[in-house]
């Protein structure tokens, strides 16, 4: 027996934000000074480091339940199961619904409750509810559903990691160009397969690093509206990253039973493609390897940071065959691996 995903579904949003089309942002410091860099030289620096060119932000009269619901409706007909017997929705997300040109966050009902609706499932038996761990929110949402199903409480669960961050961007500020929208899911359930989740790590480090992402205000001092933006201090980020989370990748893959050399794929939350490729490198120097070729499928290039919905939506396009370089086949040795606020890290090992 094993705990398996046995569908996957993703939602990109249509609306494509060029690199370019930030060239006439009025891009300030923390302080309200301006930059001394034309904007120009600041996205050709951005894209450099990041690897970003263009990301996706949902339309206007879409919210992240609407994206969580579509990636979710897709993971179910994938999966072929009845929805009714669905017997947890867990959905990874950050900041709630928050509609187009408005101010606040819509928390209430939670996004798994307005998904569940959506869905039309009638079944009251079928629980469910948030998580919020920043961007390992999907993975952890995973790890949950795995426990619940292992110790006999569920058969079935639906693990949604939705984001629209293009509402809650400062465009004052250069990391906004980071952000991006979208939606991904999979439903887990007990096949009578071998493989499936097999270890799982999780951590978090709430001294220092608990602030290194907030809501703070905007850059610019002359807007007085009490709105809150997401705040970052990437620095400290990358180094914190860098110094936590190979470690963690590793004592996850040794738990498993299985050998570097067994590794077919490692999906990892991207929010910097520099940051990415450095930290895998690092988990791979553990072992005294360099780090393979093609080990690591990014999607940051088109896609963006779009929070918990990079690493089901990857997972999506690759067993769909959309992701053109790379495939997961059957008895692949997989690791979805992610880091964000709390600061939260952890990793899955799993066998397809």
């Amino acid at each position: 027996m094993a705990i398996k995903i046995t569908g996957t579904g993703s939602y990109i949003p249509n609306n494509i934000e060029r690199n370019e089309d930030f060239i006439s942002h009025q891009f300030l410091n923390e302080d309200g000074s301006s930059i001394k860099h034309q904007n120009d030289v600041i996205i050709e620096k951005f894209k450099a480091i990041t690897g970003i060119g263009e990301r996706r932000y949902a339309e206007d009269h879409l919210t992240t339940s609407d994206l969580a619901f579509f990636a979710a409706k897709k993971a179910i007909e994938d999966s072929k199961i009845d929805q009714e017997e669905l017997d947890y929705i867990i959905v990874g997300h950050n900041y709630g619904d928050v509609k187009h040109n408005t101010e606040q966050s819509d928390t209430v009902p939670s996004i798994g409750s307005r998904v569940k609706h959506l869905l039309g499932i009638k079944n009251p038996k079928c629980v469910a509810y948030d998580v919020l761990f920043g961007c390992p929110g999907w993975n952890e949402g995973l790890i949950q559903a795995n426990a619940f199903i292992k110790s006999g409480i569920a058969k079935k669960c639906l693990v949604i990691g939705a984001e629209a961050l293009s509402r809650v961007i400062d465009k004052h500020d250069r990391d906004s160009m980071i952000y991006s929208d979208g939606a991904g899911a999979v439903v887990l359930e007990k096949t009578s397969d071998e493989g499936g989740i097999i270890t799982h790590e999780s951590a978090t480090y709430a001294l220092d690093e608990a602030h290194f992402i907030y809501f703070g205000e905007t850059n610019n001092p002359e807007i007085t509206d009490q709105r809150k933006y997401i705040k970052m201090y990437g620095r400290k980020i990358y180094e914190f990253a860098l110094n936590h989370v190979p470690a963690a990748m590793k004592s996850c893959l040794d738990k498993s039973g299985y050998g570097i050399h067994d590794l077919k794929k490692i999906l990892i939350h991207q929010a910097n493609e520099k940051m990415d490729e450095a930290i895998v490198q690092r988990f791979y120097k553990l072992y005294n390897m360099d780090m393979p070729k093609d080990i690591m499928p990014m999607t940051i290039n088109k896609l963006g940071n779009s929070s918990v919905a990079t690493i089901p939506t990857l997972l999506d396009l690759i067993l769909k065959g959309e992701l053109e370089g790379h495939s997961i086949n059957k008895d692949d040795v997989i690791m979805f691996a992610s880091v964000g606020a709390g600061m939260n890290i952890n990793a899955i090992v799993y066998k397809v």
